[in-house]
């Protein structure tokens, strides 16, 4: 009773970004690793684990997402609303870029990341407030070097950030001509090619290296992926309903405002203030 009472404060901090990163995975695609990752990196940094805090948040985050992301494309399924065609042939070339983006981190410090993480948030918000799902780049999905380019891209830079693919994909599918909840279902497909891979070399990354908060395989901090995925996989069915009944894009604006104060306290840190 007394361990639970002492780490009540972090057990509730845990339960609540896993609800909220369950529900944004069903309303918006993005996986929840926009909140998963800010919310472990400043836990983490406050039981005293600093060298490796962002290591260990962007890592747990990207095991947390597989799961999310399975429960999330299949309640979009029902609906018939996710285009498999995309997801298998996107899938390989992602899986390849979440191994690069792993490799990547390994030789990156704290602050490395954060600074990533922070920069990349600040254009997520960015397209998550100005974005309109009518704005057009092509009216069908690249091929050839094209997908294979960007999806590689969209794998690296989700796996640095621990995100899911649908934050990167959501935005790509719109301007190649997908409808937006067609493009939500999909790309919520995309976190399994980026977690897996992410996830697994993660655990290899970190193997054997100190500092690591307890409970910790490698990068992936066992305690805070079991409490998390609990809730993820519960709410993203939920708010894969809402994503079908609502219409997002109050939210999805007061989401953006949110995370652009969340990158620039990470930007903050990143140097040093």
């Amino acid at each position: 009773m007394d361990i639970i009472i002492q780490y009540a404060p972090l057990l509730l901090a845990l339960i609540v970004a896993g609800i909220a990163a369950g529900l944004a995975a069903g309303l918006f695609g993005i996986g929840g690793g926009a909140i998963i990752v800010p919310v472990l990196y400043f836990l983490f940094d406050a039981l005293g684990y600093p060298e490796t805090a962002m290591h260990v948040a962007v890592s747990t985050s990207l095991a947390t997402i597989i799961l999310t992301s399975i429960r999330s494309v299949m309640a979009h399924n029902k609906h018939d609303a996710v285009d498999w065609d995309i997801i298998k042939g996107w899938a390989p070339w992602i899986v390849v870029g979440s191994l690069i983006g792993m490799a990547i981190s390994g030789y990156l410090s704290n602050r490395g990341l954060l600074a990533i993480f922070g920069s990349l948030a600040f254009l997520l918000a960015a397209q998550l407030f100005f974005g309109r799902p009518t704005w057009r780049l092509a009216d069908d999905m690249p091929k050839g070097a094209a997908r294979a380019g960007l999806g590689v891209g969209v794998g690296t830079l989700s796996a640095l950030m621990g995100i899911g693919g649908g934050t990167f994909g959501v935005s790509l599918m719109t301007l190649c001509g997908r409808p937006i909840h067609r493009a939500v279902a999909t790309a919520a497909g995309w976190g399994v090619a980026i977690g897996l891979p992410g996830a697994l070399a993660a655990i290899i990354v970190g193997w054997g290296e100190p500092g690591r908060p307890p409970f910790s395989l490698g990068n992936v901090n066992l305690a805070a992926f079991a409490l998390i995925s609990v809730f993820t996989v519960t709410m993203a069915p939920v708010g894969a309903k809402l994503a079908h009944t609502l219409d997002a894009v109050k939210l999805k604006r007061w989401f953006a405002v949110l995370l652009a104060v969340v990158a620039a306290r990470m930007l903050w840190k990143a140097l040093g203030l």
